[in-house]
């Protein structure tokens, strides 16, 4: 009686779902492939201030100093700000050393111990004041960058004249299934972003490899109106500059832009950042990424909902494998491209994994994030 009741209406409704899915899976590849890469023999005339918010960063922020230390991009156009959030560590005394003996210009800046709800932007809106440049730069202080990182941005502000520019991040060398599994997760993020804004609809970046021009960044108020949420200090700009400058948002896609972070080694770190991550769709004022969040969440719910109709033995195994795979090949092939973008190819071989998982990840965390309570460095967050 059951059977005769769900079936006419619910197979079909999953065969329409992941069918979309797929279609929208080929979409995102032609407009990753639609990227052009910049032409060459640019000179940019802009000064460069890299923002770099930090706490508790001893371990890393050394590194990522020395790679801006080495870049290709003259001394003389950029600045960079180390915005300290109260570091309990030797953050602060290290990049105080490294600045005296460094020739770029580094300057320290120590923000008040006082309780925010979003320490990130806080740090932004603080180093924009006393920031230079008219180009901003922003990224993380766990992070690596290449020789050419600020001159490709810089000639990518020169060539296209853009209000905002997101460039690709990935992590460092994975080593084990984990590392492995997060490479490829977040490729996909980094893919559909992308695609997104080629489509001319942004909705997804990242804050470790953000540039903006300051104006821009002015004229559009910076953070008000999102200032009150834990993340987002990169998305709900993009979001905001893209209606406020139509067109002017651009992906850079040039391998010597990458930034390299490293992957979380622990589930309680991952469960945190990804617990802040999708807390903010519900915020979402632009129309585009809110409707994109509920579309990817109910797809991976479908194949959920297959898997639970094959157990029940309301539909028979090869059905649901045909499911699955008209939603996992068309995914299999857009993110072996961005993986190989990305230098990551050996993470190509587990694809299959992470799409065994990633069903449950996402339904799974699109309903905790619905606790509003976080925790980032030490401080939770609500």
């Amino acid at each position: 009686m059951t059977e005769h009741y769900i079936l006419p209406w619910l197979v079909p409704l999953l065969w329409t779902v992941i069918l979309s899915y797929a279609v929208f899976t080929f979409l995102l590849t032609f407009f990753w492939a639609r990227i052009k890469k910049l032409p060459s023999g640019i000179n940019s005339s802009d000064f460069v201030s890299v923002i770099i918010p930090v706490r508790n960063e001893e371990e890393n922020i050394a590194a990522l100093l020395n790679d801006l230390e080495n870049q290709s991009f003259p001394f003389s156009q950029f600045e960079v700000l180390v915005m300290d959030d109260s570091s309990t560590d030797r953050t602060a005394a290290l990049v105080d050393e490294i600045a005296n003996r460094s020739r770029c210009n580094i300057r320290l800046i120590s923000l008040p111990n006082t309780p925010t709800t979003s320490p990130k932007k806080r740090a932004i809106e603080t180093a924009i004041v006393h920031a230079k440049g008219n180009l901003i730069v922003t990224t993380d202080g766990d992070c690596r960058t290449g020789t050419h990182w600020l001159r490709t941005i810089a000639d990518c502000h020169a060539a296209t004249g853009a209000k905002l520019i997101s460039s690709p991040v990935t992590f460092s060398q994975p080593r084990s299934l984990a590392d492995h599994l997060q490479t490829v997760e977040f490729a996909s993020l980094i893919g559909s972003g992308a695609s997104a804004i080629s489509a001319g609809h942004p909705s997804l970046c990242n804050g470790a490899n953000l540039a903006y021009e300051k104006d821009a960044f002015n004229q559009v108020s910076g953070f008000d109106g999102v200032r009150h949420i834990a993340s987002g200090d990169d998305e709900f700009l993009m979001h905001k500059m893209a209606a406020a400058f139509p067109g002017s948002i651009r992906f850079l896609k040039d391998s010597s832009t990458v930034v390299y972070t490293r992957p979380h080694s622990s589930w309680t770190g991952f469960f945190r950042q990804r617990k802040r991550w999708a807390s903010k769709w519900k915020h979402y004022q632009s129309r585009t990424p809110l409707v994109l969040a509920l579309y990817i969440f109910m797809c991976n719910f479908s194949l959920l909902t297959g898997i639970a109709l094959n157990i029940s033995g309301l539909i028979d195994l090869r059905t649901f494998l045909m499911l699955a795979a008209v939603k996992c090949i068309p995914e299999w092939l857009f993110l072996g491209m961005i993986l190989n973008f990305l230098r990551r190819p050996k993470s190509i071989l587990y694809i299959p994994v992470t799409q065994l998982v990633y069903p449950f990840y996402v339904c799974f965390f699109g309903l905790v994030a619905q606790k509003p309570e976080y925790e980032w460095k030490g401080r939770k967050l609500v």
